[in-house]
């Protein structure tokens, strides 16, 4: 009984070896596989605000605790404080369309505007997004880490002597110096050098690339 289990375990593993060893020699990259259903492009990242939701809470506390301060004066029957009854005086005698009344309320409707954009959009401009392979599990990349990611690939190629990387969440902007070789051949090298490489980030919405090769400037 034993002999058959240990043959069928050796046939087992050398009907493996041949994939493994393809892959090794064509270097291709296989990506993880993408759970049915999560193909498509994945959100962003949410940003918790912590810095201007601390501001603005910091800040409202302290022009309520002024008002509260006044309030419970006024009810122990001391007198207003003198900021507040400026300010009513001011607001009851200047006309709607005054120069300051109209700074006012630009400066609390911008303030507006910028909370619900805060609200309403990610942030987070810093992290893509990668390509879910599990269902309770998120991924992201640092946009810095992805782009050295891909200088340390196109410095491999031959030819290149400096490259210059600028990733966004939709374009991979590379900028290579070649001192040998054509300028086609390296430019043909790093495209498709630097596609295997995006490909191989697992990006959720992997970013279009540009190439640009030049000859070192002169010096002096």
């Amino acid at each position: 009984m034993s002999e058959p289990q240990g043959s069928q375990g050796t046939e087992g593993t050398t009907q493996r070896l041949p994939v493994l060893e393809k892959e090794t020699d064509t270097g291709a990259y296989e990506p993880p596989p993408v759970l049915e259903g999560e193909g498509g492009a994945e959100s962003r990242f949410w940003s918790a605000r912590r810095v201007s939701a601390a501001i603005l809470a910091l800040l409202l506390l302290v022009i309520a605790g002024f008002f509260l301060y006044d309030i419970t004066a006024v009810r122990a029957e001391q007198p207003a404080m003198r900021w507040r009854r400026e300010l009513a005086a001011q607001l009851a005698e200047r006309p709607l369309d005054d120069t300051w009344v109209l700074v006012g309320a630009g400066i609390a409707a911008a303030l507006g505007v910028w909370l619900i954009v805060l609200a309403a959009t990610p942030g987070l401009r810093g992290i893509l997004p990668m390509r879910r392979t599990q269902a309770d599990v998120r991924a992201g990349l640092h946009r810095e880490a992805a782009a050295l990611v891909l200088r340390d690939r196109a410095v491999e190629v031959s030819g290149v002597q400096s490259v210059r990387v600028r990733l966004s969440r939709a374009k991979a902007d590379v900028g290579a110096v070649s001192h040998f070789r054509e300028l086609d051949d390296v430019r043909a090298d790093l495209e498709a050098t630097l596609a295997e490489a995006i490909g191989g980030l697992g990006l959720s919405r992997p970013p279009k690339l540009s190439v640009h090769v030049r000859r070192p400037g002169k010096k002096g």
